[in-house]
């Protein structure tokens, strides 16, 4: 990384938190002159006696009128505590045009208003309403993917743990970008990002154990694997699952061991670590080469199933002229 590029970081990467503040200046991305004017429907559904607001993103009109046979279910991010689905608009309208699949986000609720589980427990309903298909009737589970980016990176890997615990429906897919997996980012983390990229590079260890302060109920909390994914034991039997993280993050470590002890664990795991890139560049816009390379991972990882079910297809049809033809010949 260039000198002057560092020195700019490191006078932009100022102590902790203060949630007014930091909310301000997410919301300022409403104003977004350059906003995409895609077709939108917003929805709400219930958990408990909640309402969760949702918006879907539709590539085009022909879409909304004849449904779709994938989704992506959304989880902004934010350190549990800023953001919304208004300011990452840009975001997931541009998702549904690079993925050709809806794009559905959720609004949950955020702390330190509503501190762990609510947030999660917003999400999780969304998930299970979803995978429903109360939402998208067409969509069937296995064409779900469950996605979402640092804090929601991490709800979205919660979200996964709790159905397989629950055994309640699971999507086919997740998507976790720069996921905030672990639960300590002071000195005694066990991950060297926390220490090598936990300053000078705008998200710092400093922030996170802040929004981890925030988002925690109690400091046992932080045992929990539903708050901190990596630390579960028992990693078998979760969706595919595919891994971004950046080179410049102090999340990145834990990102990199998670997709590592889920292999381990059996599951079908990818994982890129994108050069160059610093935490959040996800929100950036596809015209960043950062984006641009994360969209072609995800869409890879997106078609790779529907690839290897083709192609299991044409084999069995390959077989079956085979026998016909050894069939005559008898």
């Amino acid at each position: 990384m260039k000198k002057a590029v560092k020195a700019i970081l490191n006078v932009l990467s100022y102590g902790g938190i203060e949630v007014e503040s930091a909310r301000r200046l997410a919301d300022i991305k409403k104003l977004d002159p350059i906003r995409i004017f895609l077709r939108k429907l917003d929805m709400e559904i219930y958990n408990g006696d909640y309402k969760v607001p949702i918006r879907l993103f539709f590539q085009d009109e022909k879409m909304e009128e004849h449904g779709a046979k994938e989704a992506i279910l959304f989880f902004h991010g934010g350190g549990w505590t800023t953001e919304s689905v208004e300011t990452y608009d840009r975001v997931c309208a541009r998702m549904a045009q690079s993925t050709g699949q809806i794009v559905v986000s959720v609004e949950y609720r955020l702390a330190p208003e509503h501190r762990f589980p609510t947030g999660l427990e917003d999400c999780y309903a969304a998930a299970q309403a979803m995978l429903r298909g109360e939402i998208l009737p067409e969509v069937t589970p296995e064409n779900v993917t469950i996605m979402g980016d640092s804090a929601g990176g991490n709800l979205a890997a919660a979200v996964c743990l709790m159905a397989r615990d629950k055994k309640e429906l699971l999507p086919g897919k997740q998507i976790l970008i720069y996921p905030a997996v672990n639960s300590c980012y002071t000195e005694k983390s066990p991950y060297k990002s926390v220490k090598t990229n936990g300053t000078g590079y705008l998200l710092t260890s400093v922030k996170m154990e802040d929004y981890v302060i925030l988002y925690q109920r109690t400091e046992e909390d932080r045992k929990n694997p539903y708050f901190a994914p990596v630390l579960e034991e028992n990693l078998q039997g979760l969706p595919d699952t595919l891994v971004l993280t950046a080179q410049y993050d102090p999340l990145r470590d834990e990102g990199e061991d998670y997709a590592k002890k889920l292999k381990r664990a059996g599951n079908l795991v990818e994982h890129h670590r994108i050069k160059g890139a610093l935490h959040g560049y996800f929100a950036l816009g596809i015209e960043h080469l950062y984006v641009q390379e994360s969209f072609q991972y995800m869409n890879a990882f997106l078609r790779k199933e529907k690839q290897q079910k083709n192609a299991d297809e044409e084999l069995e049809n390959i077989a079956a002229v085979k026998k016909q033809l050894t069939h005559g010949k008898a």
